[in-house]
């Protein structure tokens, strides 16, 4: 109710007539009047454009796909079986919506799985923690290792630490992840796990955990991607829950030496089958271009993966579905794409790129930040096309969104296509929740805030609907 109220004002605002300048400002006695221009009024919103914004507020689809994939598929990991199981899912869903030319594009990648996992203090203070092996740790064998803990509370302590600090031993890395509404707080600590585990193999370390990159303070430790360099050798690598990472944090403020037994054992298990899902909403002009979106089809192991991301591709999919539905062709192609593997390293987006970054994309947008309320867009456009960003900003403004001043293009699924020079137009989420269930046990359904979820269908339909029928040609851009 309270965005159609917003609507309804936003468009008695743009119905009134502006003023060609607005009134002199006062000036000290004997000084002229300094007459200031009027703000360039907003762009006005297609009456069609924010009729379909309006009614996707109570849109049902997208909440039925994650329910649907969450239920009926569960865990999707990369390469697995599992992840098979959503592509034929996925397909025979968007069949069943009405979209066209649905098809399944396979590609081969690595593939890890998790295996046991504990770990305790053995002394001074003997305890046990709760952990979870991050992607492409190696193992540590069935008998596990002890060794003495180095612990560096932060990754700056342990970047500056010799080698000889921490040779043979388990390396501890905190952090203090907090949250923030844009996620810039995820770039800031996540080279704890991103690199952390390769240096510390470089610097001779026999394991490494870290603090979950995470901002909650449950015991539920957060999972993710790290990589070794060609050459290196993978060691033992995990995550904390932030409870026991704080936990051995105090008791290193104790001074005395702690000593930890580890047990991992993941395995790389070869090359297996992946693969992305495609649909369309056919366009009228086939070299106006595609309008590329989508969010990624896999998950951890660890849970359902509802925020991350099945919420992606519900949202991307229910605001084609109401273009598809409104009796109107666009102008471009929509392509909705269910990457595969992104998680662990991109390979669905790699491929998608390998195989169609020759075709003529206008714009590559994605999804995959979670389900609560976008607050914010932002676009990289060339400059021919500047118009559709001011008719985004009037279209999306009753939904609470703002115009940011970054550029767009954001995501690892559509990252290589991007590099082609795609234009692009990104919908920020908030990021105030995401951080605290994000690679964890606890990303499932309930998580999910039906209402905002229809927040993100509608702001993507009308950014589909602005789009897709834009006059303006969309051609490559540079970015820096």
């Amino acid at each position: 109710m309270k965005c159609i109220l917003l609507a309804a004002s936003a468009a008695a605002a743009l119905s009134a007539p502006a003023a060609a300048q607005t009134p002199p400002s006062p000036s000290p006695a004997g000084q002229p009047a300094v007459t200031r221009p009027a703000p360039t009024p907003p762009a006005p919103v297609d009456p069609r454009v924010a009729a379909l914004r309006d009614a996707a507020l109570k849109d049902e689809v997208g909440y039925d796909i994650v329910e649907g994939l969450t239920t009926e598929v569960g865990q999707r990991l990369a390469g697995t079986e599992a992840e098979a199981r959503a592509r034929a899912w996925g397909a025979a869903k968007l069949k069943a919506l009405g979209f066209k030319n649905v098809r399944i594009e396979t590609y081969q990648m690595p593939v890890w799985v998790r295996g046991a996992e504990e770990a305790e203090i053995v002394s001074p203070f003997p305890q046990k923690l709760k952990l979870a092996a991050l992607g492409n740790s190696g193992s540590t064998g069935a008998q596990g290792l002890t060794a003495d803990l180095a612990v560096f509370p932060s990754m700056t302590e342990f970047v500056n630490a010799p080698a000889v600090a921490v040779r043979g031993k388990i390396v501890y890395i905190g952090n203090s992840m907090q949250p923030t509404q844009d996620g810039s707080s995820y770039g800031a600590n996540g080279p704890a796990r991103f690199t952390g585990p390769a240096m510390a193999a470089a610097k001779g370390a026999a394991a490494i955990v870290i603090r979950s990159i995470g901002t909650d303070t449950h015991r539920l430790p957060h999972t993710g991607v790290t990589n070794f360099p060609a050459g290196t050798a993978a060691i033992p690598a995990a995550a904390l829950a932030v409870p026991d990472a704080e936990q051995i944090e105090r008791m290193a403020k104790r001074g005395k030496p702690i000593r930890m037994h580890l047990v991992l054992t993941p395995q790389q298990t070869g090359s297996h089958e992946s693969g992305n899902v495609i649909a369309e909403v056919p366009g009228s002009d086939p070299g106006a271009g595609i309008v590329l979106i989508g969010g990624h089809l896999d998950s951890w192991d660890l849970a359902t993966g509802a925020i991350d991301d099945a919420s992606g591709v519900a949202i991307t999919t229910a605001a084609a579905k109401r273009i598809l539905d409104s009796g109107k062709r666009p102008r471009r192609t929509i392509r909705v794409v269910w990457f595969g593997a992104e998680e662990v390293g991109g390979f669905g987006g790699e491929d998608y790129a390998k195989k169609h970054g020759t075709e003529r994309h206008a714009i590559a947008a994605e999804s995959d930040f979670g389900a609560d309320r976008v607050w914010r867009f932002e676009t990289t456009l060339p400059a021919g096309a500047k118009p559709i960003s001011d008719r985004l900003a009037s279209a999306l403004a009753p939904l609470g969104i703002v115009r940011g001043t970054g550029g767009a293009g954001d995501g690892s699924d559509i990252e290589a296509t991007i590099k082609t020079g795609v234009a692009g137009v990104d919908l920020n989420q908030s990021g105030l929740r995401y951080f605290d269930v994000h690679h964890t046990p606890d990303d499932t359904l309930d998580r999910v805030d039906p209402a905002q979820l229809q927040q993100n269908v509608a702001a993507w339909a009308t950014m589909l609907a602005v789009v897709a029928d834009a006059p303006e040609e969309i051609g490559s851009v540079t970015r820096p």
